[in-house]
């Protein structure tokens, strides 16, 4: 049995193949690899539970966002989130051990601005006790949106589970349990991310 990172990738290449995107998948194919051991090994110290699916996807494909593979430099839609017709790039291994929680995040875990950003109740409000991994930013480079693996939920949340950021208006939503029902989610929703307007992407 195909494991779920390799089901997501062959059904998001028929995605592409059925908008008559062939060629822009066929290249992508053909450019990228995974990510080196040494920094799967690197990310899996820093997130000790991160899920394997994670792992297995940067095996076939470390990062499309301003990946550069063999001096190629790849920007290409990867993921999506519950948003309708809204593409994601998939951050490389190293990207995502680099980043850092920026501040304006940490503001909004400790509801410094309860009245005005909608948050989920099953997200920490203890900035200091926060261990998110930042996986993926939307087609914009991140500016509306970014998803993350939250290890740290609150009593309402499950460690593990996916939230997803977005801006103005600003939310946190949790929208998966976990990375595996993320990953199916996309799957089930026919991919909706993928559209013709992703090839101006």
């Amino acid at each position: 049995m195909k494991n779920l990172a390799k089901a997501y990738v062959d059904g998001l290449k028929k995605a592409y193949y059925e908008i008559g995107a062939e060629e822009q998948w066929d290249d992508f194919e053909q450019t990228i690899y995974g990510a080196a051991k040494s920094d799967l090994e690197k990310l899996q110290g820093l997130y000790p539970l991160i899920p394997g699916s994670l792992l297995q996807l940067l095996g076939i494909a470390d990062g499309t966002y301003g990946r550069e593979y063999n001096g190629k430099n790849v920007m290409f839609s990867f993921l999506g989130s519950d948003i309708e017709e809204f593409p994601y790039y998939l951050l490389s291994a190293e990207q995502m051990c680099q980043d850092k929680i920026s501040d304006w995040l940490l503001h909004l875990i400790n509801r410094e601005y309860a009245d005005e950003v909608e948050i989920d109740e099953r997200i920490t409000d203890k900035a200091d006790e926060m261990c998110w991994l930042h996986f993926s930013d939307c087609w914009n480079n991140g500016g509306t949106s970014r998803l993350y693996i939250d290890f740290s939920p609150s009593s309402a949340g499950v460690c593990g589970q996916v939230v997803r950021y977005l801006h103005d208006p600003d939310e946190l939503t949790v929208i998966a349990d976990s990375f595996d029902a993320y990953l199916q989610m996309l799957m089930e929703n026919a991919y909706d991310f993928i559209t013709e307007d992703i090839l101006d992407v």
